[in-house]
């Protein structure tokens, strides 16, 4: 199946300024991105949008909208571009819907195997109980 497109006008990018250690650059600069999908108005098909929205991912708020934050670069380009591209990975990792489940039959032999293991834990057993006399 073909990878979805997001259109660039349902993505909503705001730099902030990233956290943790890195000196005056961290201070400065706003090199982080704040990337916000709001997945029920989106474009996407009725079905992606429910797989998405069944997600039980903390990114995800009650509202429906996605929230990424991206900071692991030091320039604002790379972490634009390693938000949108973890907004595509989670869209395309729900693209395809999950694989019907077809219930199937033992075989006779994982039977048989199941009988003699059954068999070997009640020998086992009957090994265990108390032994009488008859003197």
């Amino acid at each position: 199946m073909e990878a979805i497109r997001i259109p660039p006008e349902e993505v909503t990018l705001s730099a902030i300024r990233a956290q943790g250690a890195g000196g005056q650059n961290v201070n400065k600069v706003s090199s982080a991105i704040h990337l916000r999908f709001d997945i029920g108005v989106s474009s996407l098909a009725d079905d992606v949008k429910e797989r998405l929205l069944a997600l039980h991912d903390s990114r995800i708020s009650k509202d429906g909208v996605l929230v990424l934050k991206a900071q692991q670069h030091r320039t604002q380009e790379m972490n634009r571009f390693d938000a949108l591209m973890r907004l595509h990975e989670l869209v395309n990792s729900v693209a395809l819907p999950p694989k019907a489940r077809r219930s199937t039959q033992p075989t006779w032999a994982s039977r048989q195997r199941l009988r003699q293991a059954k068999e070997q834990r009640a020998i086992v057993k009957a090994g265990r109980s108390r032994v009488w006399s008859d003197d």
